[in-house]
C-alpha cells in the first residue's frame, strides 16, 4: 500500500525510530513499526485484520471517513484512504477492497 503523511511532523515520527521512542515511548514505538510494516506490505486495506491486535476499524461522528488501527491502548494510529474520489461500495460504505493508498493523519488517544 502507498503511504502518504498528513504533515511533516507525522511523517517524522513515523519514519524516525528515535523520534518514536521519545514521544510514544518504547512500546507503542514498537507497535506503531509493526502496524506500519503491515500497512507497506498490504496490497489493499481488506488485507488488514480488522480483529485483535491490529483492530483496523473506521471512525465515526467527528472522525468520519478516518480509519484506526490499534497501538497500545488508548493510543491509535488515525489514516484516511487517499483517493480522489473516495472508493465507495453501492451502499455508500468504503471499499476496502479498492483502497491502495492512505493517508496518515496522527497518533493519539480519541477518546
Amino acid at each position: 500500500m502507498e503511504i502518504h503523511f498528513a504533515s511533516r511532523k507525522v511523517q517524522k515520527l513515523c519514519n524516525s525510530e528515535k523520534e518514536m521512542r521519545a514521544k510514544l515511548g518504547t512500546r507503542n514505538a514498537e507497535r506503531l513499526k509493526r502496524r506500519l510494516a503491515q500497512l507497506k506490505a498490504a496490497v489493499t486495506l481488506e488485507d488488514i485484520p480488522r480483529v485483535p491486535p491490529t483492530r483496523c476499524h473506521e471512525l465515526g461522528q467527528d472522525r468520519k471517513g478516518q480509519l484506526a488501527v490499534d497501538l497500545v491502548h488508548p493510543k491509535r494510529l488515525i489514516f484516511k484512504p487517499d483517493h480522489t474520489p473516495i472508493p465507495t461500495k453501492e451502499d455508500g460504505g468504503l471499499d476496502w477492497s479498492q483502497v491502495t493508498a492512505i493517508l496518515i493523519v496522527e497518533v493519539v488517544d480519541y477518546h
